[in-house]
């Protein structure tokens, strides 16, 4: 079975390390995603959102605190008492007192209704008769018939144009602790409102408030998720399906739902005071981009990187394939190719010289008597002289022409579009100039001499056979007294 090519070993190679690299690479930044997406969950969760429920709620409570002091302060005022126990004689006095205290405690309305009389006293005189059966008016009966002292309801103001209003409903007893009337203060919502306001501006969430029924009770002043309107079940808002299933009625808790493909994580709280709940909304997508565009970042320098480390990669196996391959193909004493570069080499000049019908001569150099130097001065001798001598070769050469170590102290010239006669010539000169030349050894000068073989390419040559040709004219030189050329005489 053949084995596989350096190309073939190279693009494994680097697929392989592309898969490690890459697999690697997205694997830790993947993990790093999902570990920062799950911290992210877990903080909004557990912190951001119930913190802003809080914040809400105390903000709620701060502002209702003082308006709950103020109508306790008017059910005990010995004023109001005395004032319906006379009998109501004088309303411009209760409607003075009233005003009293909606304008020195900043109240959008303060009022009192009278159990005697079922009058509603309010700032600017009496506003009309409250009366069992009229919806407007559930909330006074409701008022006398509860156990606890007062409560916070939330209602539209009929002396204020049907504004929104906090209203503190207040139980008023006489001395004997008999229900007489139900007096306090109300407030606007629009304090509220702001606050929703600022809340979503600054942390990018939905904040509203959702009645015990599943209606949407109070917004900020754009309305309510999805643009969802006062008065509106959740269920009727498009997109909420997903919240109304998990929610068919309010509860406190930490929800997640999706609308339209995007996911949701809620708080909600019960807000006892309003009997509403505090419904805190963020959008999951809001909160992940940052790291969203964190993963694409990195995965971005992670293809770079990866991509980097590749061409590095095989630039450097190329390089080293190069290197090996010329490793493989010269001869490291001499620097010149060996008999595998040679025959690369040597095939390709045939070739040409087929096609363009030019002459080629071979020439094959053996140095003479070169064992008795090498056992006379040593190897290192030898090759300072194979060395020397190699050079002496190049230096003769045009840059076409090919020059190989063909095995210990033989070598062969390949000259391209050369006619024997000038083979000769060159040959007669390295014969003379090998004689000439000194070789130094450690401060010895060594000479040695050569014979050489002379073949042209004959048209059905092969390159073995034009080699054996000069290999045999380099024999008839050895045997007739060597430092002398030989020509091949066959035809």
């Amino acid at each position: 079975m053949p084995s596989a090519t350096p190309k073939t070993g190279q693009r494994s190679l680097v697929l392989l390390l592309l898969v490690v690299l890459g697999g690697g690479f997205l694997a830790t930044s993947l993990a790093s995603y999902y570990a920062a997406l799950e911290s992210i969950r877990s903080n909004i969760v557990n912190t951001e959102l119930p913190l802003t429920s809080d914040n809400v709620y105390s903000e709620i409570q701060k502002d209702l605190v003082r308006p709950v002091l103020i109508s306790s302060m008017m059910a005990r005022d010995t004023f109001v008492r005395d004032w319906v126990m006379n009998g109501e004689q004088d309303i411009e006095q209760m409607t003075r007192y009233l005003r009293e205290v909606q304008e020195h405690y900043g109240a959008v309305t303060s009022f009192f209704v009278s159990e005697k009389t079922h009058t509603y006293y309010q700032a600017k005189g009496v506003l009309k008769q409250v009366k069992q059966g009229e919806p407007r008016d559930t909330w006074y009966f409701r008022v006398r018939d509860m156990q606890a002292p007062y409560e916070i309801n939330v209602d539209v103001d009929m002396a204020n144009q049907d504004r929104l209003t906090f209203f503190i409903n207040y139980k008023v007893f006489d001395y004997q602790q008999r229900f007489i009337g139900a007096t306090g203060v109300g407030l606007t919502v629009d304090a509220v409102v702001q606050l929703i306001d600022d809340y979503q501006a600054r942390y990018q969430r939905s904040v509203y408030f959702v009645d015990s029924a599943g209606r949407i009770a109070l917004t900020g002043a754009t309305g309510g998720p999805l643009g969802a309107r006062v008065g509106q079940s959740l269920g009727d808002v498009p997109g909420l399906e997903d919240l109304e299933a998990k929610l068919p009625q309010p509860q406190s808790g930490h929800f997640e739902y999706r609308e339209r493909g995007r996911a949701h994580f809620l708080n909600v709280r019960f807000i006892p005071e309003l009997d509403w709940y505090l419904f805190v909304d963020k959008q999951e997508n809001g909160a992940v981009a940052g790291i969203r565009r964190s993963l694409y970042l990195n995965l971005l320098i992670c293809l770079l990187v990866t991509a980097l480390v590749l061409v590095l990669v095989s630039a450097s196996l190329r390089r080293y394939q190069k290197r090996i391959a010329a490793l493989a193909t010269t001869d490291s004493l001499t620097e010149l190719p060996n008999r595998r570069g040679f025959d690369l080499l040597a095939n390709q000049a045939i070739q040409e010289a087929r096609r363009n019908q030019s002459p080629l001569c071979a020439l094959l150099l053996d140095l003479d008597h070169f064992k008795q130097l090498n056992d006379s001065h040593g190897h290192l001798a030898g090759d300072t002289v194979l060395r020397g001598f190699a050079r002496q070769l190049g230096d003769n050469l045009r840059q076409s022409d090919i020059i190989c170590r063909w095995g210990g102290e033989e070598f062969i010239l390949l000259l391209k579009d050369t006619p024997p006669e000038q083979a000769r010539l060159l040959a007669e000169k390295i014969l003379q100039q090998t004689e000439q030349n000194r070789f130094d050894h450690n401060g010895t000068q060594l000479s040695i001499t050569t014979s050489i073989g002379l073949a042209e390419l004959h048209p059905d040559d092969a390159l073995d056979q034009l080699i054996a040709r000069a290999d045999r004219a380099l024999y008839r030189a050895k045997q007739t007294g060597r430092n002398r050329l030989c020509e091949d005489t066959a035809t």
